[in-house]
């Protein structure tokens, strides 16, 4: 197991991300996003996801619904299921991350939507 040590910060348009956690069957992530700011609409095949809210107010959409998130709330993304988080405050977004699955790479992630030009 790699420790926080072993990884840096990791800087995207929307905020960004610290891998806390990378092992064979999980891997952990703590999350921000910048207010007003979301991630790609997407999707993938080899893992599913668990995001709890640290700080902040979020909208999350899973295959089309919407669901609000506050401090302490979580929410479960199943394998394939289309979802984005959006930060809907004023103050940034924490969330973390545990992802669970047979694979972890970043292009395992099909792009539906982007605000930042990364889908097709």
């Amino acid at each position: 197991m790699e420790s926080e040590r072993d990884f840096a910060e990791e800087s995207k348009p929307w905020g960004g991300f610290l891998v806390l956690e990378d092992c064979p069957t999980h891997k952990v992530k703590r999350i921000w996003v910048h207010p007003g700011h979301r991630l790609s609409y997407q999707k993938h095949f080899r893992r599913s996801e668990h995001w709890i809210i640290l700080e902040g107010r979020a909208r999350v959409t899973l295959d089309g619904e919407e669901i609000l998130l506050a401090q302490g709330e979580a929410v479960d993304i199943p394998l394939e299921g289309a979802h984005r988080i959006e930060n809907i405050g004023e103050t940034q977004l924490t969330f973390i991350e545990v992802q669970s699955g047979d694979y972890f790479g970043e292009d395992d992630i099909v792009r539906l939507e982007d605000d930042y030009g990364r889908a097709p």
